[in-house]
């Protein structure tokens, strides 16, 4: 099954976190905004900062698996990849009490062993259809001129590492959406669809 938001709305989602140096204050924009997303939190990250973790949950945003280490999943023997999904529900179901139900592989990068791998623990395999390119240094600017062109029902890809040019193009993507009459909206099922969402241009930090 496909995931994607309600009409007239897109996703805002936030990879690889969660980070000190950019999680609290992307919290406090969205919430500030009353505007939801959802986080796909890594395994390591979650037991460095399991604080930031619970905070996440307490706010109401949505929280997804993104493996534990950030591998290449496709290049692991099934058994690694089981691991490094497995090992990330562990985690985040003891810090907010949740399992999580939505998973986006490192770099986009997935095949019918890590789908399967998914699946299996109850995870529905979320990519993306816009991707700002935050990752690779995009600015401010940059970032919201990406979103600016999305469609209804489009998946963003955004970064929670760190990075302070994503926390400073936020508002700047929500005045963007806000100026085409669309919203962010939560990360909803979907009727299945051939094939997933693109998954942009596989780099570090996805």
């Amino acid at each position: 099954m496909n995931t994607s938001p309600p009409p007239a709305t897109v996703a805002l989602t936030f990879d690889d976190g969660p980070h000190p140096d950019s999680t609290p204050a992307l919290l406090a924009i969205l919430a500030a905004a009353g505007r939801p997303a959802t986080f796909f939190l890594r395994g390591d990250q979650a037991e460095r900062h399991p604080g930031l973790v619970r905070e996440i949950h307490r706010a109401g945003f949505g929280i997804g698996n993104h493996s534990f280490s950030h591998p290449h999943l496709t290049g692991l023997p099934p058994a690694g990849i089981e691991a490094e999904i497995e090992r990330t529900q562990r985690t985040l179901s003891r810090l907010t009490g949740t399992r999580p139900t939505l998973f986006r592989p490192p770099y986009g990068e997935s095949d019918p062993v890590v789908r399967a791998a998914a699946a299996a623990a109850g995870l529905t395999e979320v990519l993306w259809t816009v991707d700002t390119r935050d990752w690779a240094g995009a600015d401010p600017a940059g970032i919201a001129g990406a979103v600016a062109a999305a469609r209804p029902g489009d998946v963003v890809l955004l970064h929670d590492s760190g990075r302070r040019n994503t926390v400073d193009a936020l508002p700047l993507v929500l005045a963007a959406l806000a100026r085409r009459g669309l919203s962010p909206g939560p990360l909803a099922p979907a009727r299945p669809a051939p094939g997933h969402p693109a998954a942009g241009t596989p780099a570090a930090g996805t």
